[in-house]
C-alpha cells in the first residue's frame, strides 16, 4: 500500500519583498488596474521607490508570478498635515518624501492582478503592511483612498454625505468598504488628491490606521511569530440538501473564524458525514465508500478557503478510497496553497467492523507559518507514543479532530489529549461535532465538548484548559497560544518531562513497513 503524498494546489502563494525585476508584471497589473489614470508607473519611478524603502514595498506571488502588490514610505506627516496630494507624497515620482526617522507609514497603492480578486489578497497585503507598520514602531498608517463608486451619485450626494452612506452600508463602494473592513477610519476628505480621478471626481478620502502597539519593538514581517491564534469548530450535524448546501456551511465558519484574525480553523473527525444521506446506499460500507467520492472536491474546495480568507485550514477528516481500500485522513490545507494529509493509524473496532476501513502507516509533522504542528485523528491521541515522536520533531502544537457518540468515548479522547499535553510540553486541541443524523447508521449520535489544552504549570492555566466549549452546542473556539511559554518551559519547569526522560533506560522508534 502507498499512501497519496500529494503536496501542492494550483496555486502557490508568496508574501515578499519587491524586486526590480519584478517590474514588468507590476506593470502589467497597474496598466490593467489604472488603465483610466495614466496606467503604470516608469521603471525608474519604480526603481527610485525600492531604492528609498525596499522593505515597505511587498507583493504576492503565485507560482513565481506577482499577482498583487502595496507599495508604502514612511514620511513625516508634520510636513505635510491633513492637506496634501498624491504627487506631494510621491515626490513626484523621485520618492524623496521617504523619511527613515518619520513616525507615519504612508500607504501609495495597493493592487490586485483583475483574475485573482475573488482570492482577498487585498486584505493580505492590508494585514501585511500593518504588521510593517508595528514592527517598525510607527503610530499608524495614512492613505489618500479613492471613491470610485461617487460617479455613480454626484448629481445627489455631496461626497461627505456619500462616505457616510457607505460608512454605514447604505451603500458599497469597491474601494471605501473595503479599506473600512480592514480597520481604517475616514480622517477628512481631500478635493484634487489625484486631479485626473474622473470616477471619484477628484475627491478622496484620507485614511487612517491606528498601531495600538506603538512603542513595542519587534522584527520587520517575516519575524517567528511567537503567539498563534487558532479556532475551532464545533460543527453540528443537520442534514443537507448537496454539497454545495454542505460547502456554504463550511465557508461560513471559515469566515467567521478568519475574521478574528486567526491562524488557523480545524473541524472535527467525519465533519462531512451529512452528505452520507445523500448516497442512498443502504449498507453502511457502501454508504462511506460514495461519500469518499465527495473527498477530492471538498479539499480542492478547502485549499481555496485557506488561499481566500488567509488562514490555515485542518479540514477535520474525509474517508478516501482507492486501490479497494477505505482509509480515513485529515488534510492540512494552508494558506499558501499547498496541502499535506495525516492518516488515522488506528481504526476503532466498530469502524473495521462497519466500513472495513484500515489504518494508514506514516506520522507526519508539518511545517506551517505557525510553527510544527501535529495531527492525531480521535482514536490515535490514545495511544502515548504517536504524540511522542512528534513532540520528538519538535511539534509545538497538537490537533485532534474526534468524533465520539457517548460522554464515556468522549472521555477517553479528552483525557488522553490532556495527557498529551503535560507529556509532551505542548498545547492540544481538540474538537468533534454535537447533534445527530437519523438517517445515517453508525454516525447517528454525536458527543463533543471541544477544548484547547496546556501543560500544566504556573505560567499556564490552572486547571491547564485554555478554553473549552459548551457541550452539546454548536459554537467556535478563539484561543491564543503563546509558544514562547513552552520553551521557558521545557528550560526551567516545575518538572521537564522531555528532558528528564531516561534515554539511557528506554527509546522510542518507527518500524520501517514496506510498501504493499
Amino acid at each position: 500500500m502507498s499512501e497519496k503524498n500529494e503536496t501542492s494546489s494550483e496555486h502557490r502563494l508568496l508574501l515578499r519583498q519587491l524586486e526590480l525585476k519584478d517590474y514588468k508584471e507590476v506593470r502589467e497589473i497597474m496598466n490593467l488596474v489604472y488603465r483610466n489614470i495614466d496606467g503604470a508607473w516608469t521603471r525608474k519611478e519604480f526603481s527610485n521607490l525600492l531604492k528609498q524603502f525596499p522593505e515597505g514595498q511587498i507583493c504576492i506571488e503565485d507560482n513565481g508570478t506577482v499577482i498583487a502588490a502595496a507599495l508604502s514610505l514612511i514620511i513625516n506627516y508634520d510636513k505635510y498635515g491633513d492637506k496634501h496630494t498624491y504627487e506631494q507624497i510621491i515626490d513626484n515620482g523621485t520618492f524623496k518624501s521617504h523619511d527613515p526617522d518619520g513616525a507615519t507609514l504612508y500607504g501609495i497603492d495597493v493592487f490586485v492582478h483583475p483574475e485573482y480578486r475573488n482570492l482577498r489578497l487585498g486584505r493580505r497585503l492590508y494585514d501585511a503592511r500593518k504588521e510593517i507598520c508595528e514592527n517598525l514602531n510607527l503610530r499608524g498608517i495614512i492613505a489618500g483612498g479613492r471613491i470610485p463608486g461617487y460617479k455613480d451619485y454626484a448629481d445627489k450626494l455631496t461626497p461627505a454625505k456619500y462616505i457616510e452612506m457607505v460608512r454605514n452600508k447604505e451603500l458599497s463602494d469597491p474601494v471605501l468598504s473595503f479599506q473600512l473592513s480592514n480597520g481604517f477610519h475616514v480622517r477628512k476628505i481631500l478635493k484634487n488628491y489625484l486631479p485626473d480621478d474622473k470616477e471619484s471626481r477628484s475627491y478622496a478620502t484620507l485614511l487612517e490606521w491606528i498601531n495600538v502597539y506603538y512603542e513595542e519593538k519587534e522584527e520587520i514581517i517575516g519575524g517567528r511569530k511567537t503567539v498563534v491564534r487558532i479556532g475551532i469548530v464545533q460543527w453540528q450535524m443537520r442534514a443537507v440538501k448537496d454539497l454545495e448546501d454542505f460547502m456554504q456551511q463550511v465557508e461560513f465558519f471559515v469566515d467567521t473564524v478568519s475574521s478574528y484574525k486567526s491562524d488557523i480553523v480545524v473541524f472535527p473527525e467525519f465533519f462531512n458525514a451529512p452528505l452520507m444521506a445523500l448516497t442512498n446506499e443502504e449498507s453502511p460500507s457502501e454508504a462511506i465508500r460514495s461519500m469518499a467520492e465527495y473527498t477530492e472536491e471538498i479539499r480542492e474546495r478547502m485549499i481555496h478557503l485557506a488561499l481566500s480568507y488567509n488562514i490555515n485550514i485542518i479540514s477535520g477528516s474525509m474517508p478516501e478510497y482507492y486501490d479497494n481500500k477505505l482509509y480515513n485522513v485529515s488534510y492540512l490545507c494552508r494558506r499558501d496553497g499547498t496541502y499535506d494529509g495525516q492518516y488515522k493509524l488506528h481504526v476503532t473496532p466498530d469502524e473495521s467492523h462497519y466500513w472495513g476501513m484500515r489504518g494508514g502507516h506514516k506520522l507526519k509533522i508539518f511545517d506551517t507559518d505557525i510553527g510544527k504542528i501535529g495531527i492525531l485523528i480521535c482514536y490515535d491521541v490514545e495511544f502515548p507514543e504517536l504524540a511522542r515522536m512528534l513532540s520528538d520533531m519538535d511539534m509545538k502544537i497538537l490537533f485532534v479532530p474526534f468524533w465520539t457518540d457517548t460522554k464515556n468515548a468522549y472521555l477517553r479522547v479528552r483525557l488522553c489529549s490532556q495527557a498529551r499535553a503535560i507529556e509532551n510540553e505542548c498545547y492540544v486541541a481538540i474538537t468533534g461535532s454535537v447533534g445527530n443524523l437519523p438517517k445515517v447508521e453508525n454516525m447517528d449520535i454525536q458527543y463533543s465538548q471541544s477544548a484547547v489544552f496546556s501543560p500544566s504549570d504556573f505560567a499556564f492555566p490552572h486547571d491547564a484548559v485554555i478554553a473549552e466549549a459548551t457541550p452539546n452546542t454548536e459554537m467556535t473556539l478563539i484561543a491564543d497560544l503563546d509558544l514562547d511559554l513552552l520553551k521557558d518551559l521545557n528550560a526551567a519547569g516545575s518538572v521537564r518531562n522531555l528532558k528528564d526522560r531516561r534515554k539511557d533506560l528506554y527509546n522510542l522508534s518507527w518500524v520501517t513497513r514496506k510498501e504493499e
